[in-house]
């Protein structure tokens, strides 16, 4: 499955998240249709800059699985499927042995043969550098000049005794237009219940610190500002307390306490006038709503009824699951996304049969993300010919994927957009 650069104008740009976490859980199979879904995503939008950022490399049990790593980075770069990308850069942060500086992050970018002008940026030497050859870098990435990479401080979340959460940024200049790519994991809500005790939840204002942290990073006086996108998998959630006012409006709550400390264990939610019907049960790590239709419905973007008791039809009154994604909102100044129409991309059942079930243990939300600075927006080419050439959606939608769909953002950089960095010629040092 050769890939052919696209012959329309401009630089076509595919940028694709994925938390591979679950791939190493099943090499044989998850893996393998892994693989072929990517792959078959890369031809159908033929880049030719093509950018992967992972999060969770060598799984959840990194320990027993990190070895497995080094499998899936030669398939990547050796497969039939990547051919014409003859240059690449892997940057693999698989040092677990090092808590303090461990993210389990991994930066991918494959150029392909038609592409010749691209330089990437020593943060070091403040020069932009060749690209040239396919090289790895993994264990040391602290002392590699062509990143910057941080784990958060521990502080952000003390629930966490051995967090992984950080992230990875580069600088890549392509036809004289510099920009960061800037891999994110941000902090995961650790408790349902904990979740739907306020809105917003004290999750969100802990992922709200770490990523106003990340921004005033890349945007401080240290380097000529860029435009950027961050993507990863930002663990952003639905505000759970204000979703199930309304998936449980028409209930009573039933409240289960632990026998030894008298601290919630279980809500239940239940239509008195249904025969008690049960409608959802909440726990720590449950989250069993009895209808998953109104989370992939118009693809995750349908109306949620609010229904009576007894009856089934659609209300007046209906509301957008994506009014309930507020967490970006306190960013909007900052940062641009383009419309979600796909379903939430987390948590998937893993089972390999069940490629479009979520899995009854959280409230299904687009947790994986690819969002911009302002000015990055301006380098994307709108359409051409009134034809639609940006594309923002997720991956295998009907495949199993692991509990992550991969979403990914393909468009064409726009020739002449944003500023120029006057620096990068006469800055580049030729390797």
């Amino acid at each position: 499955m050769a890939v052919k650069a696209a012959a329309a104008p401009g630089t076509a740009i595919l940028l694709v998240t994925a938390n591979v976490g679950t791939l190493f859980d099943d090499t044989e199979n998850l893996q393998k249709s892994w693989l072929r879904e990517f792959y078959q995503s890369v031809h159908t939008h033929k880049p030719h800059f093509l950018v992967l950022h992972c999060q969770e490399v060598g799984g959840k049990n990194y320990e027993a699985s990190m070895s497995h790593v080094d499998k899936l980075v030669k398939e990547l770069l050796s497969s039939d499927a990547m051919k014409d990308y003859n240059r690449a850069r892997v940057y693999l942060d698989e040092n677990y042995k090092s808590q303090e500086n461990f993210t389990a992050l991994g930066n991918f970018y494959f150029l392909h043969e038609s592409l010749k002008n691209i330089l990437q940026f020593d943060f070091k030497a403040k020069k932009y550098r060749k690209v040239t050859g396919k090289e790895i870098y993994s264990d040391t990435l602290e002392s590699t000049p062509m990143l910057e990479k941080e784990k958060f401080p521990q502080e952000f979340f003390p629930e966490s005794k051995s967090s992984r959460k950080g992230f990875i940024r580069t600088r890549w200049c392509i036809c004289d237009c510099a920009f960061d790519l800037v891999n994110i994991h941000l902090f995961h809500d650790a408790s349902n219940l904990t979740a739907w005790d306020a809105s917003p939840s004290v999750y969100s204002g802990i992922r709200q610190k770490a990523l106003s942290y990340v921004l005033n990073s890349i945007t401080d006086h240290r380097f000529e500002r860029a435009p950027f996108f961050i993507f990863g998998d930002f663990n952003f959630r639905l505000d759970l307390k204000s979703v199930l006012e309304i998936l449980c409006a028409k209930t009573k709550m039933q409240t289960v306490r632990a026998t030894d400390t008298n601290a919630v264990d279980k809500l239940i939610f239940r239509e008195p006038e249904n025969d008690q019907k049960v409608v959802l049960q909440l726990e720590k790590k449950l989250f069993d709503y009895f209808n998953q239709d109104v989370f992939r419905d118009n693809n995750g973007v349908a109306s949620i009824p609010d229904t009576s008791p007894l009856d089934d039809r659609r209300s007046s009154t209906t509301c957008q699951l994506l009014e309930f994604d507020k967490e970006l909102s306190f960013f909007k100044d900052r940062l641009y996304e383009l419309d979600i129409s796909f379903p939430p991309s987390y948590p998937y059942s893993e089972d390999s049969s069940q490629g479009q079930q979520y899995m009854n243990t959280r409230c299904p939300a687009w947790c994986d993300r690819i969002i911009m600075s302002h000015s990055a927006k301006e380098l994307l080419v709108k359409s051409e010919n009134e034809e639609k050439i940006v594309t923002y959606d997720n991956i295998g939608p009907n495949i199993c994927m692991g509990d992550h769909k991969p979403v990914f953002l393909s468009f064409r950089l726009a020739a002449g957009a944003g500023k120029p960095n006057a620096n990068v010629h006469k800055c580049c040092v030729v390797q």
